[in-house]
């Protein structure tokens, strides 16, 4: 928390006007700013179950959930170890576990070889 302050004082400071996003908020697009934290993967056990969306989870279509961005964003995910990338279009709400920014369909993580790990570190950016 302090290192947050410390920073936001620093911006005020330089003069460069103070910008304030929610933990957990994609930023529009064309921002420069980019959310980052752990992803997951949902997979067979949700199959076919309704998303908070309304629409039913498929495992192989290229899905994600997201706390806060629209129903129908797209946002590319791109694994930080690995610079494999993906692009998903939010249709569920989540994930509620601590630290975790997204959760990927199984067809998303497979994309970028997160199924075997089952947690990656990730960057999260709005791209419609």
């Amino acid at each position: 928390m302090r290192g947050t302050a410390a920073a936001a004082l620093g911006l005020l400071l330089a003069g460069a006007p103070a910008v304030s996003v929610p933990a957990g908020a994609v930023p529009p697009p064309g921002d420069a700013r980019a959310e980052e934290g752990l992803a997951s993967y949902y997979a067979r056990g949700f199959h076919g179950k309704r998303t908070a969306s309304g629409e039913r989870y498929d495992m192989n279509a290229m899905t994600c959930a997201h706390r806060t961005a629209p129903f129908g964003a797209r946002l590319r995910v791109e694994d930080l170890a690995t610079g494999r990338s993906v692009v998903v279009r939010v249709n569920d709400r989540g994930p509620f576990v601590r630290g975790r920014v997204v959760d990927l369909s199984w067809a998303a993580a497979r994309r970028i070889d997160l199924v075997r790990r089952g947690l990656a570190r990730v960057r999260v950016e709005r791209v419609d």
